[in-house]
């Protein structure tokens, strides 16, 4: 293939599936280059990892961004585009119970930080963008301005667990707490839940009575740092296709969902 796709990043710590994804374009096992890691943690080893590959690098600080709002909210500015009626609609990261004020704060800051994701990421133009151990929820505001096209996502992230079970920031851990006797990993594209977006890959590994957390992380990992870059190559080829297929519940009622078909 003599194209090669743009691929951005998005990391909050030390970025070993991004040091996996970026050997894999080096090594030519993926159709794609590197052209931007940005991080919302300054002090995130990933950082260097790219420095090191000479791949262009930026932070968005949350936290400092967070940390003004609360303590002067009125000073705040939004941006221009902002409609929080409209995020509001779209979001499913909290209940629909869950307390209005905070739901509405935490989009707020979200999208403040966002837009500036978004204005960093206008340098590099990309085809793919990758979380890889990001550690912050995206919300409509900033997913509706990456996926500009209907029905071709292209947020990917990777998740320590076998989706749909154990979505959240701990996979590994759930997985070990709850007994399981099977862990895995998932490749999946971003929607508007939390890690709930259609499926693209997993990868799945016997969990022994010996095992500890720390080892059923080791194993994991080993399989992340294979799956994450095989999905990448296949987006690279063209071959991921969304659809939507139509599930019926317990209850009778019907709901669509997206869902990814892998072509030949």
């Amino acid at each position: 293939m003599d194209k090669k796709i743009r691929i951005g990043a998005l990391i909050s710590g030390s970025g070993t599936n991004l040091q996996a994804i970026i050997d894999s374009c080096e090594s030519g096992k993926i159709d794609g280059k590197m052209v931007f890691v940005g991080s919302d943690n300054p002090d995130a080893y990933g950082l260097e990892r790219a420095r090191k590959h000479k791949i262009p690098t930026f932070v968005v600080n949350y936290r400092s961004i967070i940390q003004a709002y609360h303590k002067e909210p009125e000073k705040v500015s939004l941006p221009d585009n902002f409609d929080l009626k409209d995020i509001l609609s779209k979001h499913a990261l909290c209940a629909p119970d869950f307390q209005p004020e905070k739901v509405k704060v935490f989009m707020i800051t979200r999208a403040m930080a966002e837009a500036q994701l978004l204005d960093e990421m206008k340098s590099y133009p990309f085809d793919l963008l990758i979380l890889a151990g990001f550690m912050r929820n995206l919300t409509p505001y900033f997913i509706d301005r990456v996926n500009t096209v209907p029905d071709k996502p292209r947020i990917m992230n990777i998740h320590p667990a076998l989706l749909p079970s154990f979505p959240g920031v701990d996979g590994y851990g759930d997985t070990f707490r709850y007994g399981c006797k099977v862990g895995g990993c998932t490749v999946h594209f971003i929607d508007y839940g939390e890690d709930s977006g259609p499926i693209i890959g997993q990868r799945a590994f016997q969990i022994q009575p010996d095992d500890t957390l720390d080892s059923i992380k080791e194993n994991g990992l080993k399989l992340e740092w294979e799956l994450y870059p095989e999905c990448i190559q296949m987006f690279a080829q063209e071959r991921l296709k969304t659809i939507k297929m139509t599930y019926t519940l317990e209850n009778g009622k019907k709901v669509e969902r997206s869902a990814v078909k892998i072509l030949p």
